[in-house]
């Protein structure tokens, strides 16, 4: 075994022989998480509901890797329609509410496949 951990969201599956995201040190990356209900395997048209369950996916992979919110340094954000940025800022507020200790964020328009209207990933530093 190297170096290099690799995580899965449990519940959560896509197609691509990839993980969701991978920790060397104290250092962890994901890989893009959607929106998909991890209890359905499904993914909602709504992209409120997407919002809701990316980042219930990402709290989940943060668990799995041993991380916490407080551990992100960057976010990187992906939605079809920018004109939804409210919607990914209400689920930014509540996971990050002191506008004092926040993460770097960007976010960009991009087309992701099979009706995914938000993506984020993400880069945690672990203490240590």
């Amino acid at each position: 075994m190297g170096r290099r951990q690799s995580f899965q969201i449990p519940g959560v599956h896509h197609a691509a022989p990839i993980p969701y995201g991978a920790r060397v040190g104290n250092v962890i990356y994901s890989s893009a998480i959607q929106g998909i209900n991890a209890a359905t395997g499904e993914i909602s048209e709504d992209v409120v509901d997407q919002a809701k369950h990316c980042f219930k996916n990402l709290a989940t992979f943060l668990e799995v890797a041993g991380a916490t919110a407080d551990d992100i340094v960057r976010m990187t954000c992906f939605l079809k329609d920018l004109n939804d940025r409210e919607i990914l800022n209400d689920e930014w507020n509540a996971l990050f509410p002191d506008e004092h200790d926040r993460p770097a964020r960007h976010t960009s328009q991009y087309d992701p496949p099979r009706g995914m209207k938000i993506q984020i990933e993400i880069v945690a530093v672990l203490e240590g």
